[in-house]
């Protein structure tokens, strides 16, 4: 059911962590003109959890979703990415917690690519959307997940060729 996944799971610990049923975020990338990539960041909303902060689009995953649908899904309600014009590449498992009933909670980065930097409409949650060279990811103000997984998740990235057309 579409929504069924919006709430917080509490863990073992005490912390909370936003998806019923998990989360997912697109980590989109697409080659600058000089063919090198860039990805796709979202500045979070001021009010979100963690707001004012550099991180991925994404949010949580429904009853129904695999974890790149969600990421997909996402994608398109928080910066109006069209999925017909992604390729989902690889998913990779960045954060893992069990919860106090034994359940455990996982936050999934979908890696993506597209042919061309493409245009973006944010909504509510971001303040702001901006295309970065990988290069210069690290060097703003991140969402204290996405810091965590970043360096991993630019080491798988870096495993996958960029696809610059369709027919790649």
């Amino acid at each position: 059911m579409r929504g069924d996944g919006d709430g917080w799971v509490l863990s073992d610990n005490g912390a909370r962590f936003w998806g019923r049923h998990g989360a997912a975020g697109l980590l989109l990338r697409a080659p600058q003109p000089d063919g090198s990539p860039a990805v796709l960041l979202q500045h979070r909303a001021p009010w979100s959890h963690q707001g004012g902060t550099w991180g991925l689009p994404g949010g949580a995953r429904d009853s129904h979703e695999t974890a790149e649908q969600a990421a997909v899904r996402e994608a398109h309600e928080e910066a109006g990415l069209p999925a017909d014009q992604l390729t989902v590449r690889a998913a990779v498992v960045t954060a893992e917690v069990s919860s106090p009933s034994g359940a455990r909670w996982t936050y999934t980065t979908v890696i993506a690519d597209a042919c061309e930097l493409l245009e973006t409409v944010p909504n509510r949650e971001s303040a702001e959307l901006r295309w970065v060279a990988e290069d210069e990811v690290a060097a703003l103000p991140l969402h204290p997940g996405f810091a965590a997984s970043w360096e991993r998740l630019r080491s798988v990235a870096a495993g996958i060729p960029l696809l610059v057309n369709r027919r790649s």
